[in-house]
């Protein structure tokens, strides 16, 4: 039974995130800035899941026992709250998760998708699913689930820079201080690779010994460390490279020790 042909209508406290902007090309293929919808403010989920928690500890038992990682026991868990204390306690008179039926985990899924991303709602919905299908094996009655399918995941426009904003940008980077430098540096660098924050504040800058630096700016490359502390090379732009070595020569006039990162948050800063 696909999840589209159910058509409900039911109000649960809204939390959106959407980003300010998004590009898309025009007939020239230049690239323009679409505004779109400001994301609403964070409102805390609702998890007081009452009569439903103790089947849902026990899930998380379960979870635990079959070896999931402390984020997965968290993330499984938290969806079935969510859905017992945001759905089952507010939308239903059901007490008892022997009544659950699959128009109630239909009615979720068609509110999370009118809410948030479809990745998210296919998420949330596939942690539910596992909970329902667990609980009717372990009290011996029917899967209340079954033929029900995960929404699919589409995926989402993100929000760039046009032209004109990197532009902006570069202009307000010029100047020979610490600070220009710096920015200059950082910002040609992500546009050249693409890496995370965490990633760009772990390269490490040691010019005087070769095998401890991250930085290899006559081959335009960068060693940077990603999650696990996984290492790869990323290349670089001329460009980039030009910027990070201006943004060295000022960093050598200021006190910031060799062998760590490349201080990029401030003169004195050495982190």
């Amino acid at each position: 039974m696909a999840l589209g042909a159910c058509s409900v209508t039911v109000s649960y406290p809204r939390k959106r995130y959407f980003p300010d902007a998004v590009s898309v090309a025009d007939a020239a293929g230049e690239r323009k800035t679409i505004a779109i919808p400001r994301r609403h403010s964070p409102v805390p989920k609702q998890l007081d899941a009452g009569p439903f928690e103790a089947e849902e500890n026990s899930f998380g038992l379960h979870l635990a026992a079959e070896g999931k990682a402390g984020r997965t026991l968290h993330a499984y868990t938290g969806a079935v709250r969510w859905f017992a204390a945001a759905h089952l306690l507010r939308e239903t008179d059901k007490v008892r998760w022997e009544q659950v039926e699959r128009q109630d985990l239909q009615r979720w899924t068609v509110w999370l998708l009118g809410e948030y991303s479809t990745a998210y709602a296919s998420n949330q919905f596939r942690a539910v699913r596992r909970f329902l299908r667990w609980l009717a094996f372990e009290e011996d009655r029917p899967d209340p689930t079954s033929g029900l399918r995960a929404p699919k995941a589409k995926p989402r426009l993100v929000p760039v820079f046009t032209s004109e904003e990197l532009s902006a940008l570069r202009r307000a980077c010029q100047g020979r201080s610490f600070g220009a430098r710096r920015d200059a540096a950082i910002m040609e660098v992500l546009l050249a690779t693409g890496v995370r924050r965490s990633e760009l504040a772990g390269i490490r800058c040691d010019p005087g010994d070769p095998v401890r630096s991250d930085l290899n700016l006559l081959g335009r490359e960068i060693r940077v460390r990603g999650k696990a502390g996984r290492e790869r090379i990323v290349k670089i732009s001329y460009q980039a490279a030009r910027g990070v070595d201006r943004y060295l020569r000022v960093r050598a006039k200021h006190a910031l020790r060799p062998g760590r990162s490349c201080g990029w948050g401030s003169a004195g800063g050495g982190r």
